[in-house]
């Protein structure tokens, strides 16, 4: 737990104080090895899964079936304290945690393809307390803030560069210290809760240097959460994103320490990165940087270890083949992180990643959902390198999904089931339902559990031909003695007289037979 103490000095024209940590963070049991992730039984993407029919179901249905990360992205700050009560406590009843992402801060993605936010400081405050509050004491993981510390309006870098975001409506003395002003809260209203693992914006190992993004990080209080997250929403190589989150890791100890006298301390500028000493487009070098951080901080009078280094989390969702290399010379502005073709899953979510200073890697950003409009640096509005007018951000992208699961890696398998939920009958809070599991391996089935979620406050009255549980929405069918075996090609049918809140209900969509999904239909 955090349980640090800190020595801390200010820096000239910092916001906040550069803190040297004699115990550093370390990872809460939140994500320790062999966590399970939560699924999301009302996820965006099984929202879509009724619009959908025949590969473009399956496809949804696949990736509705792997634990994503739940975006909070707006309302007033009792909605979201429901939202996320609501969230945590359906994970929390089936000893599972899920994975927040808070993405409300004010002129987010500054204004660009996924604008919005709250609209000033004040407000954003409130908007976290809710979500902290809606939180608890239950078992979270929270993004906080995608592109809030890689796209901060009106920021100067430690280089001394201003950077472009710089919008018209904001002062330009006071925009870049609202932001870790409004990070800085987040980090110490969230960490506040007893079972919640907190990671800030990191960027990718395409973007920003490991000196700015420590810098960054320091200053938006990463030594006071758990550490920090990387490629969300991108498409970076899991293998380049382990260095360079090392890299990170080590200059945020290197940039605070104030081991041998300090005169080191808030020179984040002098770490190296995937820039220099490597060359950025030649991993074989990347060795340099390593040798730069062996040298300087492995070997300092004060070095680290994995427990005292701020830790990190990485989004596989989508970099399964890395980031696209656009045709050359073909767009003046490729925009090579908008829905870039031939791209595919990477890594499913886990917790067990081999490395003390990777926490888990996650689905983050929704795959199958669009990154936005993207023009490449045309006029419009059809995206000239796919021939379509994509969907606006966060809307679902069905070509994009076929590709993702087409070009997996590792391949994600296609179902080996099938379930038809069939409602024969409806009355005032009643209904009667039907379902058929079908085995679609080539191996028998010899003993079964199916289980799905009502979305509506449904329970069950009674049943035939299973045994069933329910624990909040959840429902598990367990098969019978007589009926355990299903060979290939065949089926089982149950059925059930529900109770409901109204006179329409809505069909479940999302199966699991024995924990693996299934295709379905209605």
């Amino acid at each position: 737990m955090r349980s640090a103490k800190l020595s801390c000095v200010m820096t000239s024209g910092a916001l906040l104080a550069l803190c040297a940590s004699s115990a550093a963070i370390s990872a809460t049991d939140v994500l320790q090895p062999g966590r399970a992730l939560y699924v999301n039984w009302q996820s965006s993407v099984v929202a879509n899964v009724p619009t959908l029919s025949g590969i473009d179901r399956r496809n949804a249905l696949q990736i509705a079936g792997q634990p994503t990360a739940t975006w909070l992205t707006s309302g007033t700050p009792a909605e979201v304290r429901t939202r996320a009560a609501t969230l945590v406590a359906d994970a929390r009843a089936e000893g599972k945690v899920p994975v927040i992402v808070a993405y409300n801060v004010p002129f987010r993605d500054c204004q660009q393809y996924s604008a919005g936010g709250a609209a000033n400081t004040a407000e954003y405050k409130a908007w976290i307390d809710g979500l902290a509050a809606g939180i608890g004491t239950s078992k979270a993981v929270v993004i906080l803030e995608p592109d809030g510390l890689g796209i901060i309006p009106h920021y100067t870098t430690i280089n001394g560069q201003t950077e472009w975001c710089q919008p018209a409506e904001l002062d330009p003395a006071t925009a870049a210290d609202e932001r870790f002003e409004q990070l800085n809260h987040a980090v110490d209203a969230l960490t506040s809760l007893p079972n919640v693992a907190v990671y800030l914006d990191g960027t990718h190992s395409g973007w920003l240097g490991a000196g700015d993004a420590a810098h960054r990080l320091v200053r938006a209080g990463v030594q006071r959460a758990n550490g920090f997250f990387l490629n969300v929403s991108n498409y970076e190589l899991t293998e380049r994103l382990v260095k360079y989150g090392t890299w990170i890791s080590k200059c945020i100890h290197y940039g605070t320490n104030t081991a041998e006298g300090g005169w080191r301390l808030g020179h984040f500028e002098w770490c190296a990165s995937q820039y220099y000493p490597a060359d950025p487009n030649d991993f074989s070098t990347w060795g340099l940087t390593d040798q730069w951080y062996a040298d300087n901080v492995d070997n300092a009078a004060n070095p680290p270890t994995s427990a005292s280094l701020a830790h990190f989390v990485i989004d596989t969702s989508r970099n399964g083949r890395g980031p696209w290399t656009p045709p050359a010379g073909k767009y003046s502005d490729p925009e090579v992180w908008c829905n870039p073709p031939g791209r595919g899953l990477g890594e499913r979510p886990t917790t067990n990643t081999g490395n003390d200073l990777v926490d888990a890697k996650l689905w983050i950003k929704v795959p199958g959902e669009s990154d936005g409009r993207c023009y490449r640096g045309t006029a419009g509005p059809t995206d000239p390198e796919r021939g379509v007018i994509a969907p606006p951000a966060g809307a679902w992208f069905k070509q994009q999904a076929a590709e993702l699961i087409a070009l997996a890696n590792p391949p994600l398998p296609p179902p080996t089931c099938h379930v038809e939920y069939k409602v024969h009958g409806q009355w005032p809070n009643g209904f009667n339902t039907q379902i058929t599991v079908r085995n679609l391996s080539t191996k028998p089935i010899n003993g079964w559990t199916l289980r799905w979620a009502f979305s509506d406050g449904e329970t069950i009255n009674n049943s035939w031909s299973v045994n069933e549980t329910q624990t909040r929405s959840v429902v598990k069918a367990h098969a019978l003695s007589w009926n355990r075996v299903i060979q290939p090609n065949q089926s089982q049918t149950f059925g059930f007289i529900g109770r409901q809140n109204d006179s329409s209900h809505s069909p479940s969509v999302l199966f699991f037979l024995n924990d693996q999904v299934c295709n379905s239909s209605n």
